[in-house]
């Protein structure tokens, strides 16, 4: 008994890990590819269904998809409502699971065909090491480790049909036994593909009725909700949007099809027939499985667009606080582009407050005034570290890790920025004490400021380069003119020296401050691909005061 419980354990163990290996090796072969299908192809919901179906099978994971899917949502690239359908079709698109074991697992010696993709894998992943190659290789590797341990499992299965039985019968208490091992072991293992797996060999080879399988499957799909909301601790507000429309799809699929179990499942053996598929419960319980996935597509079809409004009006309190983070949600990670994408944005929220701090203190707001924006530059930007660290670990590619340079670089521009008008802030413009030509030239100086701050936000305008330059020109100008001024105020002996000093050390700081503005929406306007050089810089920005 213990050595064929060691054995099923070993060939869960085997299933798992060919399909982690599967899908992060076709993830990373496939790269950019996988946002740009699923970008390209969610125009309305039935290209949005087709490509959440399509992406899945191929990847034979939903929950690739579905990080891919999230990502888009955090930034801001992919609406709710398309989201949603891409999520209901990774739910149908998993499904090809059961036919790959019920079609093809069972029914052929698998060793014959998993170690020669073994060794073919191996291969091509040591030759290939960060390379396209490599990660196919890894993939192909994963593909022969699931099908040795679908063998494992389904001649484990066949020594323990004897010994263990399931949960069988058709009443009330059965059905809800069988669910609840379906939804545990999908908790336990974190894979709906691996209970599957197990539904399909355990029917095969007797331990449960095609009924009593078919529930075991509901319950598999129930118990992916518990892994969805676990990924969402922390989470955004859009991730946890989509993750309720994923709880919310499955609960009711599976609720229907609990009460039409007893009428589905001989509809299914009608079915079955008529498509000619073979006599086997595995092939049933495949077909069941695709049935049921697609009822619950068409269950959704006619509340979608109100569950996505219903969905927008959940999960906001966290969303309304400007200090906490909307873009890093750490299920993104596992693709870097999208990853980096999440912070572009953030950094994008940190460098919009920043320069709603700047603008405030160039208009003479008091420093208790200005503390709520100061701490929320210095929350996002913790944040933003932290989510930098953890995309550390994880391997990226050579553009990826330049552009994730850049966006630190824009990141720290921000930082500075605040920080100088901070610095600024306790400093008092005695410009009134001169003469009334600088105080005519502190306005000018004051207006063009603001002028460059507002086109630096990077929430609000897309200046071009030469309309930047420009502002950057007008305000330094401005600056030295006014500089030149309070400096003859002060030889004249109109304006205290020590007057001069701080009024000059806060002007100075507020120039830094629009300088390092100018440097970060130039930045990011090159990670954009918008221009190509320098040109909008402001002139002499690393001059002394």
């Amino acid at each position: 008994m213990w050595g064929i419980l060691a054995s099923v354990v070993g060939g869960l163990g085997l299933f798992l890990l060919g399909m982690t290996m599967m899908t992060d090796g076709l993830r990373l072969a496939a790269g950019p590819a996988l946002e740009r299908i699923l970008a390209a192809a969610t125009r309305t919901r039935l290209h949005a269904l087709g490509s959440g179906v399509l992406v899945t099978s191929l990847v034979q994971s939903s929950s690739a998809v579905t990080v891919a899917t999230i990502g888009f949502v955090n930034a801001g690239l992919l609406p709710l409502g398309p989201a949603l359908w891409v999520l209901f079709g990774a739910n149908v698109g998993t499904t090809m699971t059961g036919w790959i074991v019920a079609l093809v697992g069972l029914k052929f010696k698998i060793e014959a065909l998993a170690l020669p993709l073994l060794g073919l894998g191996v291969v091509m992943q040591l030759t290939g090491q960060g390379h396209r190659r490599g990660a196919l290789g890894s993939a192909l590797a994963g593909f022969g480790l699931l099908f040795m341990g679908i063998a494992m499992l389904q001649q484990s299965f066949t020594g323990l049909a004897g010994e263990v039985t399931l949960p069988q019968g058709e009443g009330v208490l059965a059905v809800a036994a069988q669910v609840g091992v379906g939804a545990l072991m999908t908790v336990l293992m974190q894979s709906s593909s691996a209970s599957m797996a197990i539904a399909l060999t355990a029917a095969q080879e007797g331990l449960l009725t095609p009924q009593g399988a078919a529930a075991v499957v509901i319950g598999s799909n129930v118990g992916t909700t518990v892994t969805a909301v676990l990924a969402t601790l922390g989470a955004t507000a859009n991730a946890r949007r989509a993750a309720a429309a994923h709880v919310l799809f499955n609960g009711i699929t599976g609720a229907v099809a609990l009460l039409l179990l007893p009428w589905l499942v001989p509809a299914i053996a009608t079915a079955r027939e008529v498509l000619d598929l073979p006599a086997d419960p595995a092939a049933k319980l495949a077909l069941f499985h695709t049935i049921f996935n697609v009822m619950g597509v068409l269950l959704m079809w006619p509340i979608a667009s109100h569950l996505a409004l219903w969905l927008q009006q959940r999960f906001r309190a966290r969303e309304e606080d400007e200090a906490q983070p909307q873009h890093l949600d750490d299920n993104v990670l596992a693709v870097p582009s999208l990853a980096l994408d999440a912070l572009d944005l953030e950094v994008a929220r940190m460098g919009h407050v920043g320069v709603r701090l700047a603008r405030a203190v160039l208009h003479g707001a008091p420093v208790e005034a200005l503390a709520r924006d100061h701490y929320i530059v210095n929350q996002l930007d913790a944040a933003a570290e932290s989510f930098v660290e953890r995309m550390n670990r994880t391997a990226m590619s050579q553009r990826t890790s330049e552009r994730l340079a850049l966006v630190l670089r824009v990141q720290r521009y921000h930082q500075t920025m605040a920080q100088r008008a901070i610095d600024a802030a306790p400093l008092v413009a005695l410009v009134a004490l001169a003469d009334t030509r600088s105080v005519a030239l502190h306005a000018a100086f004051v207006q063009q400021t603001d002028a460059l701050l507002a086109l630096c936000d990077p929430l609000d305008n897309t200046p071009s380069p030469a309309l930047l330059s420009a502002h950057a020109q007008a305000m330094e100008l401005a600056y030295q003119d006014l500089k030149a001024a309070l400096l003859a105020a002060g030889a004249q002996g109109q304006l205290r020296l020590v007057a001069m000093e701080d009024t000059l050390r806060r002007l100075s700081a507020l120039r830094h401050a629009a300088q390092q503005a100018v440097k970060a929406r130039t930045r990011r306007a090159q990670g954009s691909g918008v221009v190509d050089d320098d040109a909008a810089l402001a002139p002499n920005e690393e001059s002394q005061p």
